[in-house]
């Protein structure tokens, strides 16, 4: 797509297209610089793309100028404001070495709305700030196209009041530009195929001048949570999408001048903790992580004092806030700003309070399809029982532990000590079910289960001061490893499940108990481990296990930040990288790939999953380095 940007198309993660038409106007002679090119318009020269945590850059040359379109979603997260407007800029910078002439323009479509026909387009200008509001007639409440985008919001192009802006087929809009470098105001009603545009002159350019543009979807009825509506958290300060727009756009230079300090600071670390291929894998995962999550507080009351954080199984299933895909995001949290760990945890533990969900063991999801967070109150989940209910304990001591604050996991003690009890009675001797890895199906006496509910259940001691809860968990790792139940007899590795000695099993579920300094497993059971690894490790990397031929890049990064041997960590970083940078994917960042051809896939090609937010889980890796390293 890079090569070709003056042709191409964007697209919604999930493929379907969306239109965006970027032109530059230079002496007169319009280029296309995105998605625009055609009726009379040249194509620009692509120079050069790069990206950072919160940027993607290309730079382009047209005619005697130099053009570059950044493209900026801010990553804010103890600024709940900019964290929540649903907004990125589009930056569009020219230089040039003799003063040309030079406008820019930029046009999206209904495709935005995530169908076509059946869209209201609303035109406004609120103070300093122009914008489009593009929304589909009728749509019902929370639901979403077969192409996972929401239906019930409105999609928004914003810029300066001082732009020019027009509607129309895109034939005569674009072609209004071409000849005027201008547009005309005209508003018609809307009509399938029309674009919704804005232009703005930069003048006669030398040094370096720019015109920015706001694009987002707005849905201001964001999550329904045990059917009560949610909004966004910037509501209460804008009430409204014009103000939000506008508001958006005058915070430009602040919410940049964040991000250069932010990027620089996310990628230097993340270098000297895992050296630059593991760095870019970092900076590559930030805004897709980032990007599955609502901040949001009441809809009627926007009590900012009620903040709760929602997030999308994006691609897998749609459910929310389903446990085993925070637990594999909580490093970016636990780096980046912790209190998201627990404003994640919130509405599951709230939920789980009310009585309503039954099971002893914690439930998976909050609700089958994002954003209806409504429980599950028939009981009907995609019982993961060990998986969760580990997850759960693990991660509310990583609360604790990295933020120091007490106060959330005393408050649901008794909760959470009904779910210790559960591994208690049920962490050892498991019975047949799935884990988080649900595509390789269920087994009994899973080791890698049976490794989380031992670090869970010292988690819960940890956290509590209950020692006997801790005293149970070593004596589960004691079983596993030292009296063997989850190795080979030779001590070579972990088994997929107990007694099967030709199997092994990616043991993802370790890396918490060196993250928290739990100690519940002997530094020997690392050293076995990590020395096992490279002797499993197919043509791209190492299968999950026996049973499959994919590994996932987020357990590559907790596996590797658990070795006790830096030669295997930079085997599976370097898998990693070498995934996201073969040139075989042209899809947003898959936490999962095929490592063999031994079932005849391609080793090297994404496998089903498509930008799911898991891949916090490559901060791994920094995450040793200490909590709240970046924006603390």
């Amino acid at each position: 797509m890079v090569a070709n940007l003056p042709s191409a198309v964007p697209q919604f993660w999930s493929g379907s297209n969306l239109t965006l038409g970027v032109l530059a106007r230079v002496d007169g002679t319009t280029y296309s610089l995105l998605g625009a090119l055609g009726n009379g318009t040249q194509a620009a020269s692509v120079v050069s793309a790069d990206f950072t945590p919160s940027h993607t850059i290309f730079n382009l040359l047209a005619g005697s100028a130099n053009l570059t379109l950044d493209f900026f979603s801010p990553v804010s997260p103890a600024n709940y404001v900019r964290q929540s407007l649903p907004f990125s800029y589009l930056t569009v910078s020219a230089s040039s070495s003799n003063g040309s002439s030079i406008q820019v323009y930029t046009d999206i479509d209904e495709t935005w709305t995530g169908q076509s026909g059946d869209t209201a387009s609303n035109f406004t200008t609120s103070g300093s700030a122009s914008l489009y509001q593009l929304s589909v007639n009728g749509a019902m409440l929370y639901t979403e196209s077969a192409s996972m985008q929401a239906l019930w919001g409105a999609a928004v192009l914003a810029s300066s009041s001082n732009s020019t802006a027009q509607s129309g087929a895109p034939a005569v809009v674009r072609g209004q530009f071409a000849t005027n470098g201008s547009l005309s105001g005209s508003q018609p009603a809307y009509a399938a195929g029309n674009v919704v545009a804005f232009a703005q002159d930069l003048g006669s350019v030398s040094d370096e001048t720019s015109a920015t543009f706001a694009i987002g979807y707005v849905r201001e009825l964001a999550v329904n949570y045990l059917n009560t509506t949610r909004t966004g958290y910037y509501r209460a300060t804008y009430p409204d999408t014009p103000s939000a727009a506008a508001a958006f756009l005058g915070d430009y230079a602040a919410a940049n001048a964040e991000s250069q300090s932010l990027d620089s600071t996310l990628q230097s670390k993340a270098t000297a903790a895992g050296g630059s291929n593991y760095s870019t894998i970092v900076t590559l995962s930030t805004r897709q992580t980032y990007g599955g999550l609502d901040v949001t507080i009441p809809g009627d009351t926007l009590d900012t004092g009620d903040l709760l954080v929602f997030l999308k199984e994006i691609s897998s299933d749609g459910n929310v806030n389903t446990m085993d895909v925070i637990y594999p995001a909580f490093p970016a949290f636990y780096v980046m700003d912790p209190e998201y760990i627990r404003l994640l945890l919130e509405p599951v533990v709230q939920y789980l309070a009310t009585g309503a969900w039954t099971q002893p063991y914690v439930i998976h999801d909050i609700g089958n399809n994002y954003p209806n967070a409504t429980g599950h109150n028939d009981q009907q989940d995609e019982a993961q029982p060990i998986e969760e209910t580990g997850n759960l304990l693990i991660l509310a001591y990583a609360y604790q532990k990295a933020t120091g604050n007490t106060t959330f996991t005393d408050t649901y003690t008794s909760l959470f000590q009904g779910y210790a009890d559960y591994l208690v009675a049920n962490g050892l001797n498991i019975s047949s079910q799935l884990s988080t890895d649900d595509g390789a199906g269920p087994l009994p006496n899973q080791t890698n289960l049976a490794i989380k509910a031992a670090v869970g259940l010292t988690a819960f001691g940890n956290m509590t001061g209950m020692d006997n809860y801790t005293a149970v968990g070593l004596n589960y790792s004691n079983q596993l490893y030292n009296q063997g139940l989850g190795t080979d007899p030779n001590k070579t590795h972990f088994t997929l499940e107990y007694g099967n000695y030709t199997t092994y099993t990616t043991t993802f579920n370790l890396y918490p108990d060196t993250l928290l300094g739990l100690n519940t497993f002997p530094a020997a059971a690392f050293e076995m481990q990590s020395a096992y690894y490279p002797t499993v490790r197919a043509q791209t990397g190492v299968p999950l296990d026996p049973r499959v031929d994919w590994g996932k890049t987020d357990w590559y990064i907790f596996a590797a930040a658990s070795s006790a041997s830096n030669s295997t960590a930079d085997m599976l970083i370097d898998d990693v990288y070498g995934f996201i940078s073969n040139g075989l994917n042209e899809v947003p960042f898959s936490d999962r790939f095929f490592v063999s051809s031994d079932m005849g896939d391609t080793p090297g090609l994404y496998d089903a999953f498509e930008a799911r937010p898991v891949v916090g889980g490559e901060f791994a890796i920094l995450a040793l380095q200490g909590s709240d390293i970046v924006t603390g």
